[in-house]
């Protein structure tokens, strides 16, 4: 099994990697094999609109890694989500990874029925939104989606500070439990 996380975050090894990093703890204590791709330090375009992914069943731009991850995201068990809040949203490129992902995932369904769960990083408020921009991926697309013990939400600015969220940390264990027991209920 596999869980496969996309990191928003222009910060490579910032607040939203250290809340993945503790998700991933969890879930390779149980087996799982985690990997972490940093959308958010790529150049990544905007969705074009023209549904040729319908037929296709990839995307026409070629000129960034959305395709790669998109075949990444067809051979793992799990998704993740995460995100820090950028004005009461996701980030950008997380925003035009949802968009082209998702529609490309619509031309034949690969990911229903997948394990999918958000992450969000925020300073003080707006989490809610990107926590259900990020729901929303995974309902449009028929994803299963593991619930913790409370939002999938972690609060730090500066680099390292989620690493005093003690309820955030909590959140991310008990998550990557529920992840676990649910990937592997699914496999047997």
């Amino acid at each position: 099994m596999k869980v496969l996380a996309f990191n928003g975050s222009p910060r490579e090894k910032g607040n939203t990697h250290l809340m993945i990093r503790h998700l991933f703890n969890t879930l390779q204590r149980h087996g799982i094999e985690t990997e972490e791709i940093n959308v958010g330090k790529e150049l990544i375009y905007a969705c074009k609109g023209c549904w040729k992914c319908r037929t296709l069943k990839r995307c026409v731009i070629e000129d960034d890694q959305l395709n790669g991850w998109v075949a990444a995201m067809r051979g793992v068990d799990g998704i993740v989500l995460a995100s820090p809040t950028y004005y009461a949203n996701v980030t950008s490129n997380m925003k035009a990874m949802i968009d082209r992902a998702g529609n490309v995932a619509g031309a034949d369904g690969f990911l229903a029925h997948k394990v999918g769960a958000p992450i969000v990083v925020n300073r003080r408020s707006g989490a809610i939104q990107v926590y259900n921009a990020l729901l929303a991926f995974f309902g449009i697309r028929n994803m299963i989606v593991p619930m913790s013990t409370y939002w999938n939400n972690g609060l730090g600015r500066e680099i390292g500070e989620v690493e005093n969220d003690e309820e955030g940390l909590r959140t991310m264990t008990n998550l990557g439990e529920t992840m676990a027991w649910l990937l592997k209920k699914l496999a047997s």
